[in-house]
Parts: structure tokens; C-alpha cells; sequence
């Protein structure tokens, strides 16, 4: 079985890899990489999926994918997330996922940003707290 990165690794893995990209997709996704992390930062960092950050708080909140011409945010719950700024663009014709293309000169709302990764975290939380069995009561009747 493979032990699972270090913290420290998977940190020095993304800074790696954004080094590696030395171009806008690079910049683009250490940028959203600080904001992820100034919304949340009890955000844990990940590296799966042969290359792929991921940031978790009590499940996946969103992965940083990077492709030739977009950085993809996808949000694990997407579906289940209010955006009311719109910032979903991509894969929304799913029924959990959704995700957010960033195009090379696009700013992203940040302000927008941090509400949808905290409403992720808060999503992910409560999910982990229904799926939590209750336990039953000590008390006996009499």
C-alpha cells in the first residue's frame, strides 16, 4: 500500500509543478492556490490523480487541474453549492460536480471565490456529521 504524502510533500510538489508550468497557468493557479487558502486555512493540500492538487477540509472542496488553455477549479459538490455570482462555467450539466474555467487574462472575483470554497467546507462538515451513526442512549428505563 502507498503511504500518502507528507504535507510538506505535497506542498513542495504544487509549488513544483506551479514552477514547471512558468507561464499564466502557473501564476494563475498560485494565485487561487492563496485565496483557496486565505478562505479556509484549515484547507489541507493533496496530490493525487498522477499529478493533481487537491485542497480538503473533511472530503475534496476543489481540485487545481491545469490544461493548455484554462485552469480548472472543479468543486467535488459542486452541484450542490448556491453561486450567485456565476462563477460555475464548466461541467454543469453534471449532477455533483461543477467547475470553474480560468482562461488565460481572466480575473477571477475573488471575494466570489472565498464564499463558494468556505460554502464547500461548510457542506463538507455537515455531511461528515449526518454520516456520523449517533450513539444510543446509556440511559435505562425503569
Amino acid at each position: 500500500m502507498k503511504k500518502p504524502a507528507t504535507v510538506e510533500t505535497t506542498s513542495f510538489l504544487i509549488d513544483q509543478k506551479i514552477r514547471e508550468l512558468g507561464d499564466w497557468r502557473g501564476e494563475t493557479l498560485a494565485n487561487v492556490r492563496e485565496m483557496i487558502h486565505e478562505a479556509d486555512p484549515e484547507i489541507v493540500e493533496e496530490w493525487k490523480w498522477m499529478g493533481t492538487p487537491i485542497f480538503s477540509r473533511e472530503g475534496i472542496v476543489c481540485t487545481g487541474e491545469t490544461y493548455k488553455n484554462v485552469v480548472k477549479l472543479t468543486f467535488a459538490k459542486g452541484a450542490s453549492l448556491r453561486d450567485p455570482a456565476g462563477l460555475f462555467n464548466s461541467s454543469l450539466e453534471g449532477n455533483v460536480r461543477r467547475a470553474i474555467d480560468i482562461r488565460q487574462g481572466e480575473r477571477i472575483d475573488e471575494a466570489a471565490l472565498k464564499d463558494l470554497i468556505r460554502s464547500a467546507v461548510a457542506l463538507n462538515i455537515e455531511s461528515k456529521k449526518k454520516a456520523r451513526p449517533q450513539r444510543a442512549s446509556n440511559k435505562q428505563t425503569g
